[in-house]
């Protein structure tokens, strides 16, 4: 009896840069962290040490179907997705 042949979807990678760089809240909104907190940070007041450490919503609808394509699984594997 010959096996049935079953129709395979194909897994898309994910662009880990891009992985890392963006969350997805729990509502499904696209957060980012701010830009300058890689180094150069001990003349900064601390004020805006602390406004660093928010993440802030995507609001460019552009940026959010690039990101969505390029990261197809952020929606649900949200920060540890399986090995």
């Amino acid at each position: 009896m010959p096996r049935k042949k079953t129709k395979k979807k194909y897994k898309i990678k994910t662009h880990r840069a891009t992985a890392k760089r963006f969350k997805v809240t729990g509502s499904g909104k696209l957060v980012r962290t701010k830009i300058g907190k890689g180094h150069l940070r001990r003349n900064t007041s601390k004020r805006t040490k602390r406004l660093f450490s928010k993440m802030i919503e995507v609001e460019s609808p552009s940026i959010n179907k690039r990101v969505r394509r390029l990261a197809p699984y952020l929606r649900r594997y949200k920060y540890n997705p399986p090995a």
